[in-house]
């Protein structure tokens, strides 16, 4: 276990581009192998939850090929997935299992997914449910959780209501209605990210967004393209929020996604009163801009139930924000934190409090009361990348040193974050 050092830092400066973004990284990687033909997709993001997501697809016939900043994936066709001779492992991935799920029902071959401890400890009933709603034959352990064995099944169409948004069990859902006769329909009560019905768009899937509701119809082959991947704003935010605490600091972050599913928290960092705007914005399949950030004074706010969608990954971050706002912030309706990689409201509120943070749980709020400083200490990673990432800018600010354990889990989704760091740190 890596243990890591923390000085304090006097501002952020520069120019700095983010590598591509994971979620639509995952997507592309899974429409293109089951796709027609070539896909070039330039700035996959290379990272541990990605590289699952392409192995697992290697294991099952489709063949890639890197260089450089591209990805050229050989694509097989809805139904041309060959058996894989062994359980399919995705590490910590929750977006490979949860996705793949979907993927998988419609084949006609066995097929097992496995993850590691972390991930066979997570729940997977919120897709089963609708997949087997679906006819398909996918079975988890008693409690729900993974591994998960799939077996063929002829897959028809349903409606189907997410009684909580995510965007991941709305994509299993929507990828196992290529493989269902008739059309599909998944509604939300919020709208989550949508980059799946972006890419399938993008690829020529029939699927067609009305408002909050989504329809794919079954049976329609992909076609392989050309696709860029933007940036990561979720990895952005990270040096967002540190250039926004430490006076003095102006930096400029290149080629990022700005879909207006995910940039909920361009939308919080305005209404915190944070001094950053989206300038050179380009209206792609997915659109991407540059996002210019310089430090200021921050207030809290409240950050209700209908903003949580589309800042579920941000939020790591904000709780650091939000413990050096001015006033307090009050959090509604994140209960989702508690199933990812760790329990996000807990490791964010011990590491935070350690440090000086008065971070509490009010029944279903998160309370955090602004504070003049916090002080360096022993911040745990709870094996968590974003919890990491969100102490370390934390850290940046401190009065004295701080050590963070394991860091090695940013790998997960950002392995080049302290290189990129010290490139802009003074």
């Amino acid at each position: 276990m890596k243990i890591f050092r923390v000085e304090p830092a006097s501002k952020l400066f520069g120019e700095i581009r983010m590598s591509g973004d994971k979620s639509i990284s995952h997507r592309a990687i899974m429409c293109g192998a089951i796709a027609k033909g070539k896909t070039v997709a330039e700035d996959i993001l290379d990272c541990d939850d990605c590289n699952f997501t392409m192995n697992a697809f290697r294991e099952m016939g489709v063949r890639f090929e890197r260089d450089g900043r591209f990805t050229i994936i050989h694509g097989v066709g809805l139904n041309g997935l060959s058996n894989p001779d062994k359980p399919i492992y995705v590490g910590n991935s929750g977006t490979s299992m949860r996705v793949l799920a979907g993927i998988l029902a419609g084949q006609e071959f066995a097929s097992m997914l496995t993850g590691d401890k972390g991930l066979c400890n997570r729940p997977m009933s919120r897709i089963i449910e609708p997949l087997k709603m679906m006819g398909a034959c996918v079975h988890a352990k008693a409690d729900g959780t993974p591994p998960l064995e799939i077996k063929p099944a002829k897959l028809k169409s349903i409606e189907y209501k997410l009684p909580v948004p995510s965007a991941q069990v709305k994509s299993s859902i929507l990828f196992a209605g290529l493989y269902a006769k008739g059309a599909t329909a998944v509604e939300e009560k919020l709208k989550s990210r949508d980059h799946t019905e972006r890419m399938m768009k993008h690829f020529g899937a029939d699927i067609k967004v009305d408002n909050l509701k989504v329809l794919i119809s079954g049976g329609c082959e992909m076609k392989g393209v050309d696709i860029m991947i933007p940036g990561d704003i979720s990895s952005a935010s990270f040096f967002a929020a540190g250039a926004i605490l430490l006076k003095n600091s102006n930096i400029r972050i290149n080629g990022v996604s700005v879909n207006p599913s995910r940039a909920g928290m361009l939308d919080i960092l305005l209404r915190m009163g944070a001094r950053c705007r989206v300038v050179n914005r380009i209206d792609a399949f997915e659109p991407y801009g540059d996002i210019e950030v310089e430090s200021g004074p921050i207030e809290g706010i409240v950050i209700n139930e209908s903003d949580i969608p589309g800042i579920i990954d941000e939020l790591p971050i904000i709780f650091v924000l939000a413990s050096l706002a001015g006033g307090k912030t009050i959090i509604k309706g994140a209960e989702e934190l508690r199933v990812k990689e760790t329990d996000r409201i807990t490791s964010m509120r011990e590491n935070l409090n350690s440090m000086g943070g008065k971070v509490y749980v009010s029944g279903a709020d998160i309370v955090i009361d602004g504070v003049e400083k916090l002080k360096g200490a022993d911040i745990k990673s709870f094996g968590d990348h974003r919890t990491v990432m969100a102490m370390t800018m934390a850290a940046l600010t401190a009065e004295g040193a701080s050590s963070i354990d394991d860091v090695e889990c940013v790998s997960k989704s950002f392995p080049g974050f302290f290189n990129l760091l010290d490139t802009i740190k003074c």
